[in-house]
């Protein structure tokens, strides 16, 4: 049986049950990014992107703290795209997001192809 993690609470304390002021996020983006998301989701109640605005909430925060603790690590104060990248490749619940960062670094900061992956694809 999974344990109750420190975010499974929010929706009984508050969180989104007690929420009726502005989100954080624009519901009607995440509305929109929903129905996108397949032919078949035509209707989404207007409690769904409430949920889904909370769980990006909670998605930036996890991210941001651990992408901070490599940034610390670095001995730097600014926060850069590596060290989410970092974070990113460190931590197995991200591994969705392996390949997109890993695209994103085999690029040079220019938005050219290294010569070493230009060499590979000419051969």
């Amino acid at each position: 049986m999974r344990q109750a993690g420190k975010y499974s609470g929010f929706m009984m304390c508050g969180g989104i049950a007690g929420r009726t002021g502005p989100h954080s996020l624009p519901l009607a983006r995440i509305k929109k990014i929903m129905k996108k998301s397949g032919e078949d989701v035509k209707m989404i109640s207007g409690e769904a992107p409430i949920v889904f605005s909370k769980a990006c909430e909670l998605f930036i925060e996890e991210l941001t703290r651990r992408s901070w603790a490599t940034t610390l690590q670095g001995k730097r104060r600014t926060l850069h795209k590596d060290d989410v990248a970092s974070a990113i490749v460190a931590t197995d619940i991200f591994d969705f997001l392996v390949s997109m960062v890993s695209e994103t670094a085999s690029h040079s900061e220019d938005g050219t192809v290294p010569e070493e992956e230009e060499t590979v694809g000419s051969s």
